[in-house]
């Protein structure tokens, strides 16, 4: 379950590529490219080091003229994918 206290990083399985604003990512171990537009784009690099949800929207809050709910939401869904794309790791605020 994530939350606004969840850490999120990019697992080290993957291989990345910026191409212009976007970025292409290669799962390795399913052997599958996956495209994230340039705002997702920011959202993977920012997950490159462990990062709670309330940082990242906060740095997407302050980097795009966006509704701070609908940042939360669509923040959530993006980082919901990747979770289930094996793309990165999720730690809950109460993991030890």
């Amino acid at each position: 379950m994530l939350s606004g206290r969840s850490t999120v990083v990019a697992v080290k399985e993957q291989a990345a590529c910026n191409l212009a604003e976007e970025v292409v990512i290669l799962n390795v171990k399913a052997g599958v490219y996956f495209g994230l537009n340039p705002v997702a784009a920011r959202i993977w690099n920012l997950i490159q080091e462990p990062k709670t949800v309330d940082e990242i929207r906060d740095a997407i809050l302050d980097e795009y003229d966006v509704d701070p709910d609908r940042c939360e939401v669509e923040l959530l869904g993006l980082l919901r994918d990747l979770a289930d794309k094996a793309l990165i790791e999720v730690k809950d605020e109460t993991a030890s």
